[in-house]
């Protein structure tokens, strides 16, 4: 395990005389995500006297849980300090410390609920929020504004508003211009969006937190067929096969009146290059029609959990602590825009002064839909992959949506019954 960790690199942060213990945490791979996770540390081994190694684990998501489960099966104290992904609590909460005592009342009330929950496995908050990301609709308000239509409320509204647009545009001689993009390849991103339009309809979560498989309802069903309504129509064919960069790419160019996104395309949108830079809103994504429709928005960002494994677990728990705290999430908001947990620091005005579309953002973490990884566990990714592929069918038109969705409850079945939620 440890070749594993010197091939893919750690340095050490510049220790102090009085230095009393040492912490290997791995967080920030690349860019100034790392630079801020370094420059945070480097304050709390200041203040406590303690060393910090900084461990530089892979990039990619999938990468990095492969090593984190190989560490922790070993019971390796390698790693102290993970950061984690929002659909990890579950799959790695048997080898990660409870850090409920890390929050008092008062601080747990300040936090996002969803995200709480998405990080409580069996009663233990295995993973501190650290930063957050929810779905957002990217709206090119210019061209609402052209044709008078308000920023669209529900699904029904967008499908309408996105075809009005496009029709006319395409009739003023813009060929190219599509109603509304998305991510619609077949892989974790379009279980996050189908998951917000089967929310949104109050179709549930496809597997309830007690357990019990839900996804195949009529509500669910009547979200996917309408999904599937939009592609070749407001959509393109190829959004079939679109990821996140790929929609960005086609919105920023000026061809869509309307995107679900995460927030790290804002500052993209707006860059002094990008066509449609001051031209762009943020809004909540739309609801459902009828009653128990509802803004969702899935709930996405990073946290941090302590090894069980760890040498120094009080000091693990202290690091992550001052890492979580609110003047770190302040200060990565301000310097990075990246967005916290911590719920009135959307109304902070220095954190607004520097990012003035996070006013926008706090309704959408606050209608946040958690992905059922934690009830789930370690069979998640199972569950998700059948999932998406179950969606995509629907949406390249291979099937009815009510008989691929009775189809996948049988099949997530025969997977809960192999446990081990």
């Amino acid at each position: 395990m440890r070749a594993i960790l010197l091939l893919i690199g750690a340095t050490l942060l510049a220790p102090p005389a009085r230095a009393e213990v040492t912490l290997a945490l791995s967080c920030g791979s690349v860019g100034i995500e790392a630079r801020l996770c370094r420059e945070g540390a480097e304050a709390w081994a200041r203040d406590t006297g303690n060393h910090v190694t900084m461990i530089s684990t892979p990039a990619g998501s999938s990468e990095r849980l492969a090593l984190y489960q190989q560490l922790l099966a070993a019971r390796s104290g390698d790693i102290d300090v993970l950061q984690i992904d929002v659909v990890w609590p579950g799959i790695l909460a048997a080898h990660l410390l409870d850090l409920s005592g890390a929050l008092d009342a008062v601080a747990r009330a300040e936090q996002f609920p969803a995200i709480l929950a998405n990080n409580t496995v069996a009663g233990r908050l295995v993973a501190m929020p650290w930063f957050t990301n929810a779905g957002v609709l990217y709206v090119r308000r210019d061209l609402l504004d052209q044709y008078h239509l308000p920023v669209p409320e529900t699904w029904r509204q967008l499908t309408d508003t996105a075809r009005r647009i496009q029709e006319a545009e395409r009739a003023a001689g813009h060929a190219r211009m599509w109603g509304f993009v998305f991510q619609g390849r077949a892989y974790e991103g379009l279980t996050v969006n189908a998951l917000e339009w089967v929310n949104s309809h109050d179709g549930g979560t496809i597997v309830a937190p007690d357990g019990a498989i839900t996804i195949d309802n009529p509500r669910a069903a009547t979200a996917l067929a309408q999904a599937a309504g939009w592609v070749g129509t407001i959509a393109p064919e190829g959004v079939l096969n679109y990821g996140e960069e790929e929609a960005r790419g086609v919105f920023q160019s000026g061809n869509a009146v309307f995107m679900r996104n995460w927030p790290y395309a804002w500052p993209l949108v707006n860059a002094e290059d990008s066509p449609v830079r001051g031209r762009v809103a943020v809004a909540l994504l739309p609801r459902g029609a009828g009653e128990g429709g509802r803004h969702s928005a899935t709930l996405g960002g990073e946290q941090l959990a302590v090894s069980r494994y760890s040498r120094h677990p009080d000091e693990a728990v202290a690091l992550v602590t001052y890492l979580t705290s609110r003047a770190e999430q302040k200060r990565r908001a301000i310097t990075a825009a990246l967005n916290p947990t911590i719920r009135d620091l959307y109304e902070d005005p220095e954190v607004l002064a520097a990012n003035p579309f996070f006013g926008t953002l706090r309704g959408a973490f606050e209608n946040a839909v958690a992905r059922p990884s934690s009830v789930t566990a370690g069979r998640y990714n199972q569950v998700s992959a059948q999932f998406w592929n179950a969606v995509h069918t629907v949406l390249s038109d291979h099937g009815e949506a009510p008989a691929v969705l009775q189809r996948l409850a049988r099949s997530l079945e025969r997977v809960r019954r192999h446990g081990p939620w």
